[in-house]
């Protein structure tokens, strides 16, 4: 029992309820955003295809998979939905997984993959891989928030408002002082008094106006409401003679409306108040920022989530700067091979050779006099790529033209160096480009 326990605490800890510091996502929607990706296309797909395959990574029902991508695509960043996805505003559920469709979005393509900066280890049954995390280059633990209960812990992260973020991130990489606290989709009034940058509460009330002396209606609500457990709780105000309503409509569907019709000779100010005392109009939200951090559970304030995304971002940018850098150095090498290969006629020296060692042999013989114009020395893999140099291409080479694409690479190596010599303003116009999108 003692071994068994402690194996499945581990587990729902680590791998199914808390959501990881570096990408922000926990296990199952991580592995609908691979699934998303490797079927990706930039057509819809069915979720309930899309949760087929992604039951090849996640071993557990597809009823939880389904739950979570509605629940990306309801917050609108990383899954675009097409169909029903029930109403955040009324609680209404989704259609059922037959009916609705989903793919990535724009900015889920462009900030959140990139495989040559991504750890992969051996999924559930072996036959295939899946990511430790995603590089995820934009703060999503704080943009997504997120709720899981685990064995022994529980987590609770805020949502954040997405140009806040990004701002506050400016500010980090500059060194200067930011506050951040939460922002919801559902709108609301908060006092955030005692958030005490995510270790504490925040009080959310619904937003009332007073259209008239008999009529309030409610066009904002707290985010942990819905419009139907708002109007429950006024409902039970009523039953219990806490306040004096004649009638309530609920017109919420795209926007929340509900209207209190009060009765005759109450005073509308007096039952705003009476509203917020002792209906869901008023909530208090407890935050608890409870991640994985490596391969144990931390817990962490909202800056030092933020410091580390921030960190992560600019290591991030300057490893794919790297990438690009060796790329288009690679690409200038085979260019100046082909060249030197063409132009000073080196191809002719393989005519008598009758062994491939010898083809070899006379190839590194011809290329000693242009050592100098090359960044690394030849290697029998290049001269395997100027082996496979088609006749047509060495029969039609244009000088002109191949300058013109060197030039073009070299302008690139240049700009992508000078990006490297200052990684942290590069990071900075990354995310105000970001900001501007």
């Amino acid at each position: 029992i003692n071994q068994n326990f402690l194996d499945y605490a581990s587990y729902v800890i680590r791998d199914r309820a808390i959501p990881h510091l570096d990408d922000g996502l926990k296990p199952v929607q991580r592995r609908i955003m691979w699934v998303l990706k490797k079927l990706d296309d930039g057509k819809f797909n069915k979720v309930s295809n899309v949760a087929g395959n992604c039951m090849q990574y996640h071993p557990h029902g597809n009823a939880s998979i389904e739950d979570a991508i509605v629940v990306l695509v309801n917050k609108d960043y990383l899954v675009e939905g097409q169909g029903n996805f029930g109403n955040i505003y009324t609680g209404d559920r989704a259609s059922a997984s037959r009916y609705i469709e989903c793919r990535l979005t724009e900015l889920a393509r462009t900030q959140l993959f990139q495989d040559e900066l991504t750890e992969f280890v051996p999924r559930y049954d072996g036959r295939d891989k899946e990511p430790v995390t995603l590089p995820a280059k934009i703060p999503l633990l704080l943009m997504l928030g997120a709720e899981g209960i685990a064995v022994g812990l529980s987590s609770k992260i805020l949502p954040h408002n997405f140009i806040e973020l990004l701002e506050a991130q400016i500010s980090i990489l500059r060194k200067q002082s930011f506050t951040l606290l939460p922002d919801f989709k559902k709108g609301g009034l908060m006092d955030a008094s005692n958030y005490d940058d995510g270790r504490g509460s925040i009080r959310l009330r619904a937003k009332i106006d007073v259209a008239d002396n008999a009529t309030l209606i409610i066009r904002e609500i707290p985010h942990s409401s819905t419009s139907e457990s708002i109007v429950s709780s006024i409902e039970d105000a009523v039953k219990k003679g806490k306040i004096k309503i004649k009638s309530i409509s609920d017109f919420t569907a795209k926007r929340v409306e509900i209207e209190l019709k009060l009765a005759p000779g109450i005073d509308a100010e007096k039952t705003v108040q009476a509203l917020y005392a002792f209906t869901e109009c008023e909530t208090s939200v407890s935050s608890r920022i409870v991640v994985i951090d490596g391969d144990r559970p931390a817990e962490l304030t909202v800056s030092e989530v933020l410091k580390r995304n921030t960190t992560r971002l600019r290591e991030l940018l300057e490893l794919e700067l790297k990438i690009k850098e060796g790329k288009l150095l690679e690409d200038i090498f085979f260019k100046t091979l082909v060249r030197i290969f063409i132009e000073n006629r080196i191809y002719k020296k393989i005519e008598a050779a009758k062994t491939s060692e010898a083809v070899s042999s006379n190839i590194y013989k011809g290329f000693k006099p242009f050592e100098a114009e090359l960044w690394r020395p030849l290697s029998d893999s290049d001269i395997e790529m100027l082996l496979r140099v088609p006749i047509r291409r060495i029969s039609l080479f244009d000088i002109n033209k191949h300058k013109e694409e060197m030039d073009k690479v070299q302008a690139e190596l240049e700009e992508t160096q000078k990006y490297l010599k200052s990684v942290t303003r590069y990071t900075i116009s990354h995310l105000k480009k970001l900001i501007k999108e």
